[in-house]
Parts: structure tokens; sequence; C-alpha cells
């Protein structure tokens, strides 16, 4: 009876810390939803009311029809550039965490040594200025190209190590079947390990789409001078100004619940191998 009631006491604590936490994060996405529907004035005059007093859905139609917001254009070059992250960011995750799990090479642990170094190291911006200045040098500063150029040469750490980590976790057996069957080393990663390694594959787009896609310092640096390149998160800042006096927070709030639908399908619909792709290359290997 007493270990019973350890038990349930042992839940009540846990169930209640989870529900602490889901507030906590679901809270502002809940604030932001809800404060899409408010007037401009509502919003600076009782910040801290959650649910409008007069629901309204001008702010959508403003935000969607705004000169400084063509939704369709930024949606699009949002979409392209995110996209393109996405499939370079896969390309060179998939090659180099195989290459470091099965490769076999001088130097080998000396070089996962100095990329594995990368993950302590962060400079931040400090090397925004010098990125855009050599690619300003091939003119491709002034175009969202030159940011997806500038994802060709990343490393992307993390997301090799999740890799590398799962491919270990794959018995080596299956390479060694492959090869008695005239597999190469490429051919053995683009017929057996290629196919095996969706779950972790789905975790790095879900990843790379939501950091890709609202991406903000990068894009507005780098399409600054060409409006027609700028993405929809760029054009949901410009909505905060539009107005001719006070901030417009109303018009940015509805534009980021825009904003907001393409990476809630991104996660619904990879939701599936998320998180047990997540779990499987961070945990084994």
């Amino acid at each position: 009876m007493g270990r019973k009631r350890t038990n349930i006491i042992n839940n009540i604590i846990v169930y209640a810390i989870l529900i602490a936490v889901l507030i906590i994060v679901v809270f502002p996405l809940l604030y932001i939803m809800l404060s899409s529907f408010k007037t401009n004035m509502e919003i600076m005059a009782e910040p801290d009311r959650i649910f409008p007093k007069v629901w309204t859905l001008d702010n959508y139609r403003e935000a969607w029809n705004s000169d400084v917001m063509n939704v369709g254009r930024m949606f699009f070059n949002s979409m392209w550039y995110t996209v393109s992250t996405v499939v370079i960011t896969l390309v060179v995750s998939a090659v180099s965490g195989y290459v470091f799990a099965r490769g076999e090479f001088k130097l080998k642990k000396v070089i996962f040594a100095i990329f594995s170094s990368l993950m302590f190291v962060s400079l931040g911006s400090i090397t925004i200025y010098p990125q855009f200045e050599v690619l300003g040098l091939f003119g491709l500063n002034k175009s969202l190209v030159g940011l997806v150029v500038l994802n060709c040469f990343g490393i992307p750490i993390v997301n090799m190590y999740l890799v590398r980590s799962f491919v270990n976790s794959l018995p080596k057996e299956l390479d060694e079947a492959a090869k008695l069957d005239g597999c190469t080393f490429t051919g053995i990663f683009f017929r057996v390990i290629l196919p095996l390694l969706k779950p972790i594959m789905a975790t790095i787009a879900v990843l790379t789409f939501n950091g890709s896609w609202n991406s903000y310092v990068m894009p507005a640096m780098f399409t600054l001078t060409n409006p027609e390149q700028q993405t929809l998160i760029v054009g949901i800042m410009a909505l905060k100004n539009s107005g001719m006096g006070a901030s417009q927070w109303n018009l940015m709030l509805a534009g980021t619940v825009i904003a907001l639908v393409p990476v809630l399908v991104m996660f619904a619909v990879a939701n599936k191998y998320f998180v047990s792709g997540l779990a499987d290359g961070a945990v084994k290997g």
C-alpha cells in the first residue's frame, strides 16, 4: 500500500512538472495567435490581456495585402531558400556522417577531432562581414543565391554527429553482405545505408527547415538592396514599421502566424520520424 501511494505521488509530481513545462512552452505561441486578432490599440493599451475584447480579421487582411510584405512573392522566396538549404544540409550530413562512421582513411581521427572542436567555437556575427565580402567578389552578396552557395560550404557538425551515431548503430554485417554482392563503398551508401537513414534524415530536415525558415539576420543583410529577394520573416519585421506612427504590432503578429503555418505543417508531416530519429542518432553508437 505504501509503495502504491509513493508511485501515485511520483506520478503526480512528474505530470505536474510536464504540465508546467507545456504551459511555459505553449503560452507564447498561444499569446501570439490570440493577439493577432486584437487591434493595435488594444495590444499597446492592455498587453497583459490574453483574449481580445473584440475579435477581428482585419490584421490578416492588411498583412496579406500590405505593400511592404508581398506574401506570395516572399513565401516563394522563403520556400525555395529553405528547401535548398534543407537539401544541401541533408546531402552534406548524410555523406560526411557515413564517411566518418564506415570509412577507413589516414588521419580520420584527427580530421574528425578538428570538426568536433568546431562545436565549441562560436564566432557569431564576426564572420558575417567576411562572408559578405567574399561573396561580393563573385557578385552573390545581394540575393538569396549567395546564402545558398554559402550553405554549400558549411559544416553541419551536430547533424554529422547524428548521422554518424545512427550509422554506427547499424550492424556492419549489412556492409559485408553488400560487398559480397559486388557493392562498392559508394554503392553500399546509396543501396543499403541511405534507405535506413529516413528517421534521422527526417529529424535533420525538420530542424534545418525550422532554422532556415525563421532565419532573419542573414537574409535581411543579403537582400537589403534587393526587396524582390526578401523572405517572409524579413517582410514580417517590415510590417511592424509600416504605419505612420506607432509600431504596428497587430500586423506583425498576424504575419507571424501566417509564417508559422509551414513550420507546423512540416513538423506534423515528419513528426513520426522526428523523435525516433533524434533519439537513435543521439543515444546509439
